[in-house]
């Protein structure tokens, strides 16, 4: 018999060598080359003289095209990420860190669809089935029908799915203990979840069965080995934890059916994740209100406005090379605003430490919160407070120009409904297309004026 080939496959990015070494040559980690059997067989040409081939078929771009039929969850935060709710037939990828609550929304929704009388299995591959009936029992889902199982032979799985009528959803929890008989490697590696996922994805295309699939995190955040798995399936989703506190955001970051840039905002419990419907409160603190080094900003995740609080401190540097920290915003975009203020206003920064911090845990990455951030350095700069009812939007130019952002109406709307009364936007936005008319408008077509803004006694 012919002696079976063998090849050593990177962990983090799937390279393929022909020997060992401690280095990954292709992505630069350390100790992730593991071996593995090589593919049987060699790929198949691109065309075959004397091949036979069924004919493709064509469809003009002008064909009618219908929007994908969506499963509501009924948990609307995580429905927004998905674009309106899981489409039949597609794949999902779950990732987050461990005990982020991941397999609780997803029991979650899970419990809620069968309860609306649709076939839902759930399948675990880390935990007994005691432990998902106690966290159920917490939640106070036990009586949901839902089918659990703690299967993780890829083929007895595949055999089940295919046995009766198909599910409505399919839940892996988690990819990486999926195991073949068919790949000799290790559950986890590179070539067991491309296998693994490749078949429960065919499964889920010719059933119509939605399938979400949970994946595990590196220390980086990344979903471990899978940027594979990311390119096969079509919806991508992060849960995430805003510094340490209980509320958790969930994102997109990849989404064949809907946007990437919506997040959804829940708040961990003891009898589960909630809804968070006004996410603009956790970030305004009622405390900085009002005080030196603090501005309000009007911003969009999505369709979605927030507000949020932008906090700096300016102070004298006792070092030849000042400060400059970030937390939650882009440091070049800071280096870059600085530097306008100094060359277009004349207000000197260049010796003193600059730290910027937005209030949390949130991250922007929006142009316009350049506005917000240069108030709140002004403000700390002058050791006086910006205007306490008003919230600041609008992207700044290196020529100093305050420029339009989108989305004005709704982010205006956000700040009336939680009782601000003036904004300071860009001067070339469009008063025509305002429909709020609560809000008193600042317009400033430069930097400098804002400078004379924050100077000026307030009302």
């Amino acid at each position: 018999m012919a002696k079976a080939s063998r090849a050593f496959v990177c962990q983090a990015c799937g390279a393929v060598t022909s020997k060992w070494s401690g280095k990954c040559a292709a992505c630069g980690e350390w100790n992730s080359i593991i071996e593995e059997a090589a593919p049987s067989g060699s790929p198949a040409l691109v065309a075959i003289k004397g091949g036979k081939g069924r004919l493709a078929s064509f469809e003009s771009l002008a064909a009618v095209t219908r929007d994908a039929p969506r499963l509501k969850t009924g948990i609307a935060e995580l429905d927004r990420v998905l674009g309106g709710g899981l489409v039949p037939g597609s794949a999902v990828l779950v990732g987050g860190d461990p005990g982020i609550g991941k397999s609780t929304l997803l029991l979650q929704a899970a419990a809620k669809l069968a309860e609306a009388g649709l076939r839902v299995v759930y399948l675990s591959g880390e935990e007994a089935p005691a432990q998902v009936r106690l966290r159920a029992a917490r939640l106070g889902l036990a009586d949901a029908p839902v089918a659990l199982g703690t299967e993780t032979n890829l083929a007895n799985i595949v055999a089940t799915l295919g046995s009766g009528p198909p599910p409505a959803l399919v839940i892996i929890d988690s990819v990486q203990t999926l195991w073949s008989e068919a790949v000799e490697a290790a559950p986890g590696t590179i070539s067991q979840l491309r296998g693994s996922a490749s078949a429960l994805i065919s499964y889920a295309k010719t059933s119509g069965a939605t399938l979400v699939l949970v994946g595990h995190v590196t220390k980086d955040g990344q979903i471990a080995g899978p940027k594979v798995i990311e390119h096969m399936v079509d919806t991508v989703l992060y849960f995430e934890n805003l510094s340490g506190h209980q509320f958790r955001l969930l994102r997109a970051v990849k989404n064949r059916f809907g946007p990437t840039d919506e997040i959804g905002v829940f708040e961990m419990r003891f009898e589960g994740l909630k809804e968070v419907e006004n996410p603009s409160a956790l970030f305004l603190s009622d405390h900085d209100r009002g005080a030196p080094g603090t501005a309000v900003f009007a911003g969009m995740e999505g369709t979605r406005p927030i507000l949020v609080e932008i906090q700096a401190l300016v102070a004298p540097s006792a070092l030849g090379t000042p400060r400059r920290a970030v937390v939650g915003w882009d440091p070049n975009r800071l280096s870059m605003l600085i530097a306008v203020l100094e060359a277009r206003c004349g207000v000197r920064l260049a010796d003193h430490d600059v730290y910027l911090n937005v209030a949390g845990g949130l991250r922007l990455n929006e142009p316009a919160a350049d506005l917000a951030a240069a108030a709140a350095l002004l403000s700390s700069y002058a050791g006086r407070s910006a205007h306490e009812d008003t919230v600041f939007f609008g992207e700044v130019s290196l020529t100093g120009a305050v420029r339009a952002v989108g989305h004005m109406d709704q982010r205006l709307k956000e700040a009336a409904k939680l009782g601000f009364a003036r904004a300071v936007v860009p001067a070339v936005a469009s008063e025509g297309d305002r429909q709020v008319k609560a809000m008193t408008l600042m317009p400033l077509s430069q930097l400098e004026e804002l400078v004379a803004l924050l100077s000026a006694p307030a009302d």
